[in-house]
């Protein structure tokens, strides 16, 4: 009995390298993305009868990494960075989304809200290698939701 298309689709999991990134209202490129990771602070507390409980707390942060190619002309990440002027800037909503492979068809999708940029790593230099300029944005953002498809 061999096995279909669809029931390979249907059964396997979805593999991680076919994914859309969107900042704000522009789609972009990015060579990785992470840190989508949903957790809660916990909190302890401890009777005088010797009791121990735990529970969560407020949720934690989100510390998120994009890193992406360097392109003539495309100064997106460090125009937003560069934008923070009086502890202001603009917070903008990213979703990632994993895609069919054809890349026409939404799988699942990660919604990060009011996240705003941290850090901007340049690319480290080296003269013998012959590598591409990677640069890596740190976000910091309060709250995820997942919708799958």
């Amino acid at each position: 009995m061999s096995i279909s298309k669809e029931q390979i689709a249907a059964s396997y999991p979805i593999p991680t390298y076919r994914y859309r990134v969107t900042v704000g209202n522009d789609e972009m490129a990015f060579s990785a993305v992470s840190g989508l990771e949903l957790g809660f602070e916990t909190m302890e507390y401890k009777d005088g009868l010797g009791n121990w409980f735990q529970m969560p707390g407020q949720a934690a942060a989100l510390n998120i990494s994009l890193k992406r190619g360097i392109f003539l002309g495309q100064s997106q990440l460090y125009d937003w960075i560069s934008s923070i002027s009086l502890n202001q800037v603009e917070k903008k909503d990213i979703s990632i989304s994993l895609t069919n492979e054809s890349g026409s068809e939404l799988l699942v999708t990660w919604n990060i809200i009011d996240a705003f940029p941290t850090k901007l790593t340049a690319p480290s230099f080296d003269a013998s290698s012959n590598e591409v300029a990677i640069e890596e944005l740190c976000l910091l953002a309060l709250r995820m939701t997942v919708q799958f498809h």
